[in-house]
């Protein structure tokens, strides 16, 4: 008989005993070690039991079997991924049987999930069986330190969490272009310079200007030895990553030399420089985020030697296997005017400077192969071929890590679409980030075997893990929040047998899972409780609907109202709501179980286009299609960046909209909103032309405008003037940026062009 239990992840079996029962765990119950290597395991469960519910047990080595124990033992279960274990809970006490050490340990981690999810004792375990495995070896989480320093004590609690969900790889973002982490005793500056810059910009790139706040830091050899020994004693391995060729402005700013033109001034715009470094030249660490074309030069061997020496202390201090050299957005603009790159490419027969880059991680991981390393790189280092004996971490979705399984290279999925922890989880934005919308429901339903691989290719998928980019997340408390609980619902990904998995089951589990989230002290998003506020349009297709909805905490569970806002009284929430008018609406969670308060206020802004039908040329791109061509007139303008859903998309596309007004109307103004936000490779058009028609045949253009007037950080919208024209059907086109120019994130690939909401008035 199956046993429910609030386990995460989801153990492979769990049976109920056929004899009902619990057994206590009191005071007088022992914790057996039955030989050696159980140490880890021991002390783990030992302080996790005095930090948390402030009980101290027994403990005894190779003690006879007695009642009334933990019994921490080896079973060998001839798993092919190492980490499994039973845990049998009957009247004598609890029995966690690893087929190893590490085992051992994950079964610990199951035991303290029976644990009541708040201080209190005696704990009462009911009788079962639970056997369980991982289903990948690799089973990730990427903490980006570059951008925004993070201190040893939340690096340790980090570690804790991933032990905490049976995780065993840390992937550790150590240099970028704002910051270089870690201590190099052979090239000082790399910290004395490189861990250090003069400030940050204000709100969302491009910015509001500087902070002014001198930011940064870094971690002793020393520190990081101690955090290596802190992580193996809970079966977490860390992967340093060091970037190269690109995200080297940090080291050349240290050792200007680096740069292809180590005379050149760092470029960095002047609203984004802090008063300090005005005017100052030579090369900075970067204050602002994108990506820059200041990168390693690959024609020179100084360059090589400077990273060989790198890396000869990175080994030294981290057993890992794996290291992790970066090879992501690489600008090749100064290789292409560098005479040493272009020697180099002659001398080695390199066609383009792509090759140039290949050579370049493949002499790097030749460096490393002979020390008895291996080489973990972005997807980008597929790129002009790929160095021999590489391990791909597959970013831009997963055709990078298809490809390269498909040359069977092993590969760990990480695709920004499902493991992304910087993207907002919920729609309200109630946080800077860096946009984009990620669910928690869409990491749990991540499969990183991709379908358009055979049986024999999947093999070389290890594994999986998600990144937390840090330039919006500037301290601890909000890398919690950014973390949980997705972090949790990835590690049913990677840990829990797929036929195990459910989202219903995982739902159930979750009002548990938060208040072990508070006995932990993690800070964690309660955007899975957020209400699910849609607009719709209206059975006559001519206005619009407020629909509501939001998860039963309890069968009591309702949703108030408040349109327009003018009122304190909430009207109970039972069918959508039609909006006829300008004005801001409120709705609010009613269920006196929280602790919290879920709330939404959402802004309408009704005109003579909202809720008509509408029709598209062109199609938006998959990620990016919202509810369609109803999203340009759903009467919503979005006031923040991709977070909101509300927002069409397309790369290297013109936006081409008809609305049909439904009778010939009489229209003053047209206001088309968008976004332009360089660094994350997407412009405003280049231009906004308007047609309009009686008969939805014969168009007649009557205005364009090439003024784009910004109205927060990277929105922003177009006028145009109609002079009281009378019609029926509008056609609005807005025109595509085209190519991104050099220089530029993303140069040489389709800009994207964003739009929202499109009023008529």
């Amino acid at each position: 008989m199956a046993q429910k239990t609030n386990i995460i992840p989801e153990p492979a079996e769990t049976k109920a005993s056929i004899i009902l029962g619990h057994f206590t765990v009191n005071k007088k119950t022992q914790i057996i070690l039955h030989g050696i290597g159980h140490e880890n395991a021991f002390f783990y469960l030992s302080a996790y039991l005095k930090n948390y519910y402030d009980v101290v047990l027994l403990s005894w080595m190779d003690t006879p079997i007695v009642t009334n124990a933990i019994h921490l033992r080896y079973l060998k279960t001839a798993k092919p991924v190492t980490g499994a274990y039973t845990l049998t809970v009957n009247k004598d006490g609890v029995y966690i049987d690893g087929d190893d050490a590490e085992g051992v340990f994950h079964g610990v981690q199951s035991l303290i999930q029976l644990l009541p999810p708040v201080k209190g004792k005696p704990f009462d375990l009911p009788y079962l069986t639970i056997r369980d495995y991982p289903r990948f070896e690799y089973r990730g989480m990427m903490l980006d330190v570059g951008r925004h320093f993070m201190p040893v004590s939340f690096i340790k609690k980090y570690i804790d969490f991933l032990a905490l969900h049976k995780m065993n790889y840390f992937h550790w973002h150590l240099t970028d272009d704002q910051g270089w982490r870690i201590e190099i005793k052979k090239y000082p500056q790399l910290t004395n310079v490189g861990a250090w810059r003069n400030g940050t910009i204000i709100g969302k790139y491009p910015g509001k200007g500087s902070d002014n706040t001198r930011a940064g830091g870094f971690y002793t050899q020393e520190e990081v030895y101690d955090i290596i020994e802190y992580a193996e004693k809970r079966y977490v391995t860390i992967i340093p990553e060091i970037e190269m060729p690109g995200h080297a402005s940090a080291a050349i700013a240290s050792y200007p030399w680096l740069s292809c033109f180590p005379d050149k001034n760092t470029k960095l715009p002047e609203s984004m420089r802090a008063d300090v470094s005005k005017n100052k030249n030579g090369k900075l660490v970067q204050e602002t985020w994108g990506v820059h074309e200041d990168v390693f030069c690959a024609g020179k061997d100084s360059t090589f030697t400077f990273l060989e020496g790198v890396l000869d202390e990175v080994i030294k201090i981290f057993p890992s296997k794996f290291i992790h050299i970066g090879g992501d957005e690489c600008p090749k603009s100064n290789w292409k005017i560098c005479e040493r790159c272009q020697e180099r490419m002659k001398k080695e027969g390199l066609k383009d400077e792509h090759e140039l880059q290949s050579y370049f991680i493949s002499r790097m991981e030749g460096y490393l192969n002979k020390r008895g390393r291996s080489i973990i790189g972005w997807d980008e280092i597929l790129e002009g071929g790929l160095a021999p004996n590489a391990t791909v971490m597959s970013w831009r979705g997963e055709a990078g890590g298809i490809a390269a399984a498909k040359l069977h290279h092993p590969v760990i999925m990480t695709p920004t679409t499902y493991v992304y922890f910087d993207y907002a989880d919920s729609r309200k934005e109630d946080s800077l980030n860096i946009g984009g919308f990620l669910p928690l429901e869409k990491v749990y339903n991540y499969e990183p075997l991709a379908k358009e691989l055979s049986a024999d290719e999947t093999k070389y998928i290890r594994g999986a893990q998600a990144n937390l980019w840090t330039e919006y997340i500037n301290n601890p408390r909000k890398a919690e929040y950014f973390s949980f609980p997705r972090m949790s619902a990835l590690s049913e990904v990677v840990w829990s047998p797929k036929a195990k998995k459910s989202w219903s089951n995982f739902e159930r589990k979750l009002p548990t899972l938060f208040k072990r989230y508070d006995l932990w002290d993690a800070h964690f998003s309660k955007a899975y409780f957020d209400i699910n506020a849609s607009v719709i349009q209206n059975a006559a297709k001519n206005g619009i609907e407020w629909k509501l909805e939001s998860k039963k905490v309890s069968p009591e569970t309702t949703i108030g109202y408040i349109f327009p806002d003018n009122t304190s009284t909430y009207s109970n929430y039972s069918k959508p709501i039609p909006i006829k008018e300008t004005g801001t609406g409120r709705a609010m969670v009613i269920d006196t179980s929280l602790t919290f308060t879920i709330d939404l206020k959402q802004n309408f802004k009704v005109n003579k286009a909202t809720g008509h039908s509408t029709t598209l040329k062109f199609a938006p791109h998959e990620n990016y299609r919202a509810n369609g061509a109803f999203s340009l007139v759903n009467g919503i303008v979005s006031e923040t960046g991709l977070s909101n859903s509300d927002w069409l998309g397309w790369a290297g596309q013109d936006m081409d909209a008809t609305i049909n007004l439904g009778k010939v109307t009489t229209v003053n103004t047209i206001q088309v909103h968008s976004i332009d936000e360089p660094g994350s490779w997407i412009y405003k058009p280049k231009e906004v032309t308007v047609w309009v028609s009686d008969d939805g045949m014969k168009f007649k253009k009557l205005a364009s405008s090439s003024d784009f007037h910004p109205d927060t950080l990277n929105t922003g919208y177009y006028i145009l003037d109609l002079n009281d024209q009378k019609a029926r059907y509008i056609r609005i086109v807005a025109k595509n940026s085209g190519t991104i120019p050099a220089g530029n994130a993303g140069a040489g690939s389709p800009a994207w062009l964003f739009i929202d909401e499109i009023q008529v008035n």
